[in-house]
Order: structure tokens, then sequence, then C-alpha cells
């Protein structure tokens, strides 16, 4: 049985939870739940340093492994007492169903021979005896692979699920607060049974313990049964919206619609289009019978208004701990840095500023934590605005993606259509591109004192460094990096790079002028990028 021992923790005998798509929004935020339940959790990752930034990394096994190699799987399973899997294509482009196939089939065999006591799935609630979308079919079918891989396993199928951050809440409270009147396919009168994500959770961490002879799917809902006509004017009401004026039309098919979406959300289409595909459908439990394993709260399930009310309260807060963007955009480059001097890989092009700041690292490292978002790039907005524009087009996230804290940042969040490579508070920010390039390409952002000396602990000859390191002035050193890909990315170079100067020393010089304000202002509030406290 789970438990906890005096010091809060997992007791080392409590059973052991591995854990796949930890980057993913369900998956990030399963973890500390599981830990507080008295589970030890192993993460499974294909690039664990990006777990880094996650407020449990220290209290979790964290194990380098792809879930579509078997080789790799076979260890990072062994000794599991229950194993999540909690990933999907979701927005991937062609091809997802193999795979998918492809992945689930690894996984399956995989847990079999590392003798794993339970997997536990979270699929698609879906209609029996209709012809489902393609992502809705293909979550089936994984679903069904798992429960035939001769381990007990848990299929929780849900519909909307309702929560900060999570990409069916985001396309939903954009498309009511953007749109006060719209025209919309007449899928809006399908009945769906949204979920709230916390109820998810709570379904996930009790799967674990099923008896051994349960193995099978289970409907998961909220207590609610609406249309999504019905959502978006209760979600108007519970922000003080005026009531929008929705009418039905029957030539929007799911890839118009999708495309309309991807235009007034941030939602890019690729992941709007199964999302849309899904409404398609009525979705609405057929049982309840898992509440049999795992029971209702005493205080009842989280009916729509309260799931919104909790959502609007977290992003209020900038407590939002996972969005749909947290994990990486499929087919975006994943390289890391070249870091070596002599690194021989090819052309690597660089464009370098430094600027000496009258303003303290503090103050200068606020402004930089800052950038993007609502909050925006410092420089040239229309050309932003147009780049942004022009990656959605061609099925990047494009800017909308915004960032899932507007103050803080942490080791592969998403900002706009980067996302972090490496980050040292104070001293170093990294973003790597995921617009579509016919390259590689980073922004190094970096603090750094004026002498050139690195202060701080580790330097005894310089009793002063840390008192120096609080004060005025200050370098700001700033570098765009690109790692062409054939003649296209040669191309790609040269034909932006006359706009460098307006747009890359624009930016240099409103961050220096912004944390010149912040400074003088010496208010905890970091400046927007107008340079304005």
């Amino acid at each position: 049985m789970p438990g906890t021992g005096p010091d809060g923790r997992p007791r080392p005998d409590a059973p052991l939870a591995a854990v796949t798509g930890v980057t993913g929004y369900v998956g990030g935020r399963l973890v500390p739940e599981l830990l507080a339940a008295g589970y030890r959790v192993r993460a499974l990752a294909r690039h664990p340093e990006r777990l880094r930034g996650r407020p449990w990394y220290d209290d979790v096994e964290v194990v380098e492994a792809d879930a579509s190699d078997l080789d790799a799987l076979r260890p990072a399973l062994a000794g599991a007492d229950v194993a999540y899997y909690l990933i999907h294509s979701l927005g991937s482009g062609r091809r997802f169903e193999q795979r998918d196939r492809r992945t689930a089939l690894a996984f399956a065999r995989a847990a079999r021979e590392a003798a794993v006591g339970r997997i536990v799935y979270l699929g698609g609630l879906h209609p029996e005896g209709e012809e489902l979308s393609p992502h809705l079919a293909s979550r089936t079918e994984v679903g069904e692979i798992l429960l035939a891989s001769g381990v007990p396993t848990t299929v929780l199928r849900a519909a909307v699920v309702l929560g900060s951050g999570s990409a069916s809440f985001e396309m939903m409270r954009y498309l009511t607060e953007r749109l006060p009147a719209m025209t919309v396919p007449t899928w809006v009168d399908n009945r769906i049974q949204p979920i709230a994500v916390r109820d998810v959770l709570r379904y996930l961490v009790g799967a674990a313990s099923m008896p051994a002879d349960v193995s099978r799917a289970f409907d998961i809902g909220g207590p609610d049964v609406l249309t999504y006509r019905e959502m978006m004017q209760r979600y108007a009401a519970i922000s003080d919206l005026p009531r929008r004026v929705i009418v039905g039309v029957p030539v929007l098919t799911p890839r118009l619609s999708s495309h309309w979406v991807s235009l007034v959300t941030p939602v890019p289409g690729g992941l709007a289009r199964p999302l849309v595909e899904s409404l398609v459908h009525e979705v609405v439990c057929d049982e309840h019978d898992v509440a049999a394993y795992v029971p209702d709260p005493p205080e009842g399930l989280v009916g729509f208004d309260r799931a919104v009310r909790l959502a609007l309260a977290r992003i209020g807060e900038a407590s939002v701990a996972t969005r749909w963007s947290s994990a990486a955009v499929p087919g975006a480059p994943s390289d890391p840095l070249p870091s070596d001097p002599d690194w021989a890989g090819g052309s690597l092009y660089v464009d370098e500023r430094r600027v000496e700041v009258a303003a303290s690292p503090a103050a200068l490292w606020r402004v930089l934590e800052a950038v993007g978002g609502e909050r925006g790039w410092f420089s040239w907005s229309l050309a932003w605005r147009v780049r942004g524009l022009l990656d959605r087009v061609v099925g990047g996230p494009g800017l909308r993606r915004g960032r899932r804290d507007p103050h803080r940042l942490r080791v592969d969040d998403a900002v706009d259509f980067w996302r972090v490579e490496a980050l040292e508070p104070g001293r170093l920010l990294r973003l790597r591109a995921e617009m579509r390039l016919p390259g590689l390409a980073w922004l190094e952002l970096r603090v750094e004192p004026v002498d050139g000396r690195a202060p701080g602990p580790g330097h005894a000859d310089h009793a002063d460094d840390a008192a120096a390191w609080a004060r005025p002035p200050t370098v700001f050193a700033q570098r765009a990096l690109f790692h062409p890909h054939g003649l296209a990315g040669q191309l790609y170079w040269w034909s932006v790079y006359p706009f460098h100067g307006v747009v890359f020393g624009g930016m240099q010089r409103n961050i220096a002028r912004a944390a010149e304000t912040a400074e003088r202002a010496r208010t905890d509030v970091a400046p927007d990028a107008g340079g304005r406290p």
C-alpha cells in the first residue's frame, strides 16, 4: 500500500509508479499527485534534462527512455508496480496512427516482460457503433493494444478536460472571450460530458490500486452533460461577459473549423483539428462503474461551473502547473546548442551584441525572465507578429502559445514559438526556436559583470563579488544563432540578416532601457515591452 514516512515523502517500500508523458499536460500534474498519495515515482523522458525545473524533480527517479524503444523501456519499467501510459500523437501530423500503434505495442510488450503490475492509460471517450475521427480511432486502438498486453490494464476514457492550461479549456475560453457573436458548426449542439482535470487525476491515482483481476475500460466524466453552445454561454456568464450570439451553420467542416479556431485562439491548427473532430461525436458516459474502485469524493465530482472558476483562479494567480504547450511541438528541433568552440557540424551563424546597462543584474534579469507572451519581445512588434502569423500558416506554433507564467520561467517552458533550453537564474536564458525553419535557431540572453569576472560563490579572490553583483552597471549580452540546413537554410539566414539591426538591435536597446527603468523604480513588478514598470 502507498504511504509516506515521517519526512512526508513516500516510504522506501512504497509501490513504484513509472510515468510516461511527464513533460505533457496531464503527466506533469500526475507526478506530484502520486507523490502526495505515497507512491514512489520513476519519471520516463526522452530528454531528462528538461525536467530539472519541475518542483518535484528532486523527489523522483528520472530515467532516460523513449517510449517506442523496447530495449530502453525494459529496464525503465523494471520493478514498477504500475506504469502510466500518457502518450499520444495529438496534432503531430501525418502517420500519427502508425506512431501511436508502434509505441503502444512496444510499451505493452516491455510492460509484460518487465512484470509490471498494472498499466493505466488515459484515452478518449467515444460513442459505440459510429465511425470515429482518426484521432479518436487511434486512441481507441491504443487502449485495445494495452488491454491485450497480458498485463492488467485500466483504460480511462474522458471527453473534454477542464483545467487551467488544457487545450480544450483554452479553445473554449478564447472563442468565448474574443467573439461576442460567431457562426459555428452544427456540432456545437452535440452533448458533451466534460470532466475537471482534478477528477481526472484522482481517477488516475486511484486506478493504480485496482484489484489484479480488473482489466477493462471505464468511462469518466463530470456531473454535467452540456452542449458546446451551453458551455460557452455558461463560461461567458461566469466571466461576467454578455451573452454570446452563436449561430450554427452546416457548411463548416472540421477542417474549416480547425482553421477558424487556429485564427481566433492560441491553439494551432494541427492541434485544433483533432479536438474539433472529437466534438463531432456526442461524448457522454454510458456507465459509472469506476466508482466501485475509485469512489466519488464526499463533496461530489467537480461540476462545470466550479471547474471553470478554479481554472480562471489559477490563471489569475499565475499558478498554472502545466499547459497544453508543455509538450514539445511534434517535429520541432530538439538538438541542443553546439557549445564546443571547434564544433564541426557545419555553418553556425551568430549575431552577437553586448551593451553596458545602468542597472543591477537583478533588475536586468527580472526583465529578461519576463520576455514573450503578453509583454512582447521589446522590439519591432509588427515584425514579430508577421513572423508569428507566417509560422502558423505553415503549421508552426506562432506567437499565441504565450507563457505558462508571466514572471517566472523553467527549463522546457514554451515561450511563444521558442522553448527554454537552458536557464541559470540571474545569469542565462537560452531559447530554442520551435518555429518552422530550414535549420536550427537559438536566442541567448546573458547577464554579465562589467569586468568579465564570474561573481558569486566559489570565487574567494573577490570577497566583494556578491555585493558587486547586486549593483549597477551590468553587461547585457545577446546572441542569435542559426545552424542552416542546406541551401534553403543559407538563403533564409541572408534574407533576414538585414533586419537583425532593427529586430535584435531594437530588442537589446529596449531591454536595457526597461532594466534601467526598473532599477530606478525599485519595483518588484517587471516592466512591460515598452520599458514601463
